[in-house]
């Protein structure tokens, strides 16, 4: 088997391999880690929050997901090759390109590729999320004292499958469809996202594609403007409100990449990586808008950023180009620990949270300085899981379920 044979079977989402959005993957990440550091301090009071907006990371990551998959398996109908792709496309990867992937794929194909992707994190978050249960007692999670271990366990155990779990089998306190590891609730929706991908809107004209993600966009410019929260916070409780904002998250952003990824039309400006990296951080830094009476404000902001800035920055992103060794060489990093940083970083949280509340710790030098030791730790834990595990591992499940035999 040749590398460049496996590479083909591994990552058939990567066949172009946008660089710069790895890397912005990473900010968004890094952004999301500190969001919840500093959120710990707040006392679970959103309009205080600094880095205010970082919960929009995850709707940022629905649009990443949406635009790769799209256009890994519907390139097609999607962006055209031109000189300027000459900068940035590995163009072995040219040819294979221009595959009919779904005539040469099955939906379990599909499905085997983004379970192999996505779900060897996901069960060593679980696991991560287990071996550090018992040492995040603290009133701010009243269910781990009485949690006895078998059911931990269990929840460990279904937590690895990615299934939600209903409030009722809460061991938390929090009411989390995966208790354990709170952040894989955006894994099980984008997971259905991808079902909904591969069974009907790849079909989709690019016409009907457009209605879709408009509904989809006016459905959730309705919870923002209208709805009592004026957020895109929530989707990870097993309930109606929980799910409604869940689908409300993906349906969008998800969506809305797949159809930025068909229309193709990239923006080219010179250190692309470097803007777009300032905008995602001062678009998820502004202060909340409006106060408890005015939650409308905020919700317009919201919907601005998922609709129009962050479409922009992948345009941008997609388009762009690295010019020196150090910037690819960041990029590529980033966009190595993106996914096992968000996916593994919480149970850490969970523990800081702990210690916060349990010693009422202020938002001051020793919060700050233990806070940035967590981010610090939470970037290596990420670094070994993607070499000591999730590689290796997906490497062993590339050949034993994509590789043909000879």
């Amino acid at each position: 088997m040749t590398l460049e044979s496996f590479k083909s079977a591994a990552y058939p989402d990567s066949k172009s391999h946008y660089q710069i959005l790895d890397g912005l993957r990473g900010v968004a990440s890094v952004l999301v880690i500190t969001f919840h550091v500093l959120e710990t301090f707040t006392g679970g009071n959103r309009f205080i929050q600094i880095i205010n907006h970082g919960y929009l990371a995850v709707d940022f990551f629905f649009l990443l997901s949406g635009f790769v998959v799209a256009y890994a398996y519907d390139f097609p109908a999607g962006i055209k090759f031109d000189g300027h792709f000459e900068n940035h496309l590995n163009w072995d990867a040219v040819a294979y390109a221009y595959d009919d992937r779904w005539g040469k794929l099955t939906q379990w194909d599909f499905y085997k590729r983004r379970l192999i992707r996505l779900q060897p994190m996901v069960v060593l978050g679980s696991l991560i999320g287990a071996a550090f249960f018992y040492f995040q007692v603290s009133p701010a999670f009243p269910l781990i004292a009485g949690t006895p271990v078998w059911k931990m366990l269990l929840l460990m155990l279904i937590g690895c499958t990615l299934i939600p779990v209903p409030i009722s089998m809460d061991i938390r306190g929090w009411q989390e469809m995966h208790p354990l590891n709170g952040p894989a609730w955006s894994l099980f929706f984008e997971y259905i996202a991808n079902i909904l991908y591969a069974v009907i809107v790849r079909r989709f004209s690019k016409l009907l594609l457009s209605i879709f993600v408009s509904l989809a966009g006016c459905m959730m410019i309705a919870y923002l403007v209208l709805g009592p929260q004026g957020d895109l916070i929530g989707g990870w409780s097993l309930d109606k409100d929980g799910l409604f904002v869940g689908f409300t998250r993906v349906l969008y952003p998800f969506f809305a990449g797949v159809l930025l990824s068909r229309v193709g039309k990239l923006i080219h400006v010179k250190n692309a990586f470097w803007w777009c990296s300032a905008l995602i951080i001062i678009s998820m830094s502004i202060p909340r808008i409006g106060d408890e009476h005015h939650v409308w404000m905020n919700g317009i902001y919201d919907a601005i950023c998922v609709i129009i800035i962050f479409p922009l920055i992948v345009s941008i992103g997609a388009g762009g180009t690295l010019h020196t060794l150090k910037s690819a060489k960041i990029c590529k990093f980033l966009g190595d620990i993106s996914y096992p940083l968000y996916i593994t970083h919480y149970p850490l949280i969970y523990m800081f949270t702990a210690w916060v509340v349990n010693n009422n710790i202020p938002l001051g030098a020793k919060g700050m300085l233990v806070g940035l030791l967590l981010v610090v730790s939470s970037i290596a834990l990420a670094y070994a899981s993607l070499k000591l595990y999730d590689e290796p591992v997906r490497v062993w499940l590339t050949k034993k379920f994509l590789m043909k035999k000879a």
